[in-house]
């Protein structure tokens, strides 16, 4: 029986393969980098769901928060920060 080799490819090549998936299709970004069809199909799907980071600026409205998921994100963000900062200033005084 013969054996099957599992090819891997590293993050760096799928996130550039999910791109140009997404500028040109997933048939020909298939044919144009060697990967099978499913696999770029796969891949394509985990971008979706996050799994996979594009890098900043590559957010689609289907991926982005709603504007009031944003807002509790952002001042979550503020919250903590703020006490970082309080936290520091004490310090700083001692």
């Amino acid at each position: 029986m013969a054996e099957r080799k599992t090819k891997t490819y590293t993050a760096e090549f799928k996130v550039q393969a999910v791109k140009l998936a997404q500028e040109i299709g997933n048939g020909r970004a298939s044919i144009e980098l060697g990967v099978p069809p499913s696999t770029l199909s796969h891949w394509t799907g985990e971008a979706r769901r996050g799994e996979i980071d594009l890098g900043p600026g590559s957010r689609t409205p289907e991926s982005g928060l709603s504007p009031a998921a944003e807002l509790r994100s952002c001042r979550e963000t503020i919250k903590q920060q703020e006490k970082e900062i309080a936290r520091l200033r004490k310090e700083n005084e001692f």
